[in-house]
């Protein structure tokens, strides 16, 4: 009868678990000094004493997750490292992630969310989740966004500072009909406006685009700290609050902040 192997005692464990924690900490460190850092250097970040910083490394090299360079005797990443980051970014595209995050808002909210992507026309729809009951709107995937007149236009606008975003909006502001230009009737404005997103974090709109709806977006930021997508939700003007400081705007904040982290923003 086969017989199960020994337990550790539960100090041996202990320490498993310590080491294990502590080899970690020592890899995200050296990830956090540039991916290469000396041995000095990285115990001192880890107030720990190099010796004891040492006997990790020498585990993390025999494991491949480390090696040293033996020009500068510098710890780098090594290739099992490299391989879980690449895993982690295929894992990381920014639709799957927003995609996955929207119909959990949905789900959780009863919310109609979209993800939009700055294509070559401007704010594109790529994404669309719709709750229990649908919002009836003229706009779906596929659907360009106007920069100046819709939410997910000027979270784009405010946060991703692009010769073609500028353009897009120099050529909506000269088109604009009286209406809209009375909203917007100059450029200082204009600016103006775009400064107040991204002093809101978000963009709110109320019967901009179309009369009857409001909506809120909000941008989520790629490791590079630009703008890889952005999430709107809407709905009917009467039953949806698009307040920066509202319940919808902020559940919308933290699902884009959950996503930039997963995409590398702010690590």
């Amino acid at each position: 009868m086969a017989t199960s192997p020994p337990r550790k005692p539960p100090a041996a464990r202990r320490s498993t678990v310590q080491s294990a924690g502590t080899s970690m900490a020592v890899l995200k460190n050296l990830a956090a000094m540039g991916g290469a850092a000396s041995l000095t250097a990285l115990a001192a970040r880890l107030g720990e004493n190099p010796s004891k910083i040492h006997r990790y490394l020498a585990s993390l090299v025999e494991a491949d997750f480390v090696i040293q360079d033996p020009a500068t005797s510098r710890y780098v990443l090594g290739p099992e490292s490299l391989a879980i980051g690449l895993a982690a970014i295929r894992q990381s595209d920014a639709l799957t992630l927003a995609s996955a995050e929207l119909a959990r808002l949905g789900e959780a909210h009863d919310l109609s969310c979209f993800v939009a992507v700055l294509g070559n026309q401007g704010p594109t729809i790529v994404r669309w989740v719709e709750p229990v009951h649908p919002v009836a709107v003229n706009v779906r995937v596929g659907s360009v966004m106007p920069v100046l007149w819709s939410a997910t236009g000027r979270a784009f606008g405010a946060f991703s500072r692009t010769a073609a975003l500028a353009a897009l909006i120099d050529r909506e502001w000269m088109g604009a009909t009286p209406a809209q230009r009375a909203l917007l009737p100059d450029r200082e404005a204009v600016d103006a406006l775009l400064r107040e997103v991204r002093a809101l974090g978000c963009a709110p709109v109320r019967d901009v685009l179309l009369n009857g709806i409001s909506a809120v977006a909000v941008p989520v930021f790629n490791a590079d700290g630009g703008v890889a997508v952005v999430i709107t939700a809407l709905g009917p003007s009467g039953a949806f609050d698009p307040d920066p400081s509202g319940a919808v705007a902020l559940t919308l904040r933290q699902g884009a902040a959950n996503i930039g982290k997963r995409l590398g923003y702010g690590l």
